[in-house]
């Protein structure tokens, strides 16, 4: 009895990492740490490469990251949406 009992507190913590994981992949700070480090990314390699106003130009490539990842949320419903429809055709019984 007590295999079974490890295996199903081996799977509740897996759960909660994934769980977590999720939280954080969701998360503002996640998206605020990726702009924030898109931008000093591209402001450096635009100043590297001595594009006049690196810093400033550097927003329009980070906002568009951004714009991005931020959309990804919706398109991969209407892709699962999609995949679903597929998978199951309306004149085609599960």
């Amino acid at each position: 009895m007590g295999n079974i009992e490890q295996k199903i507190q081996k799977i509740e913590e897996r759960n909660q990492r994934v769980e977590i994981d999720k939280a954080w992949e969701i998360s503002w700070t996640r998206r605020v740490l990726l702009m924030i480090f898109t931008y000093i990314a591209i402001g450096a390699y635009m100043w590297a490469i001595e594009i006049a106003q690196p810093w400033l130009n550097a927003v329009i490539p980070t906002a568009a990251f951004m714009l991005s990842t931020l959309t990804m949320p919706l398109f991969k419903k209407l892709w699962l949406k999609r995949k679903d429809k597929d998978k199951f055709p309306p004149n085609r019984k599960h």
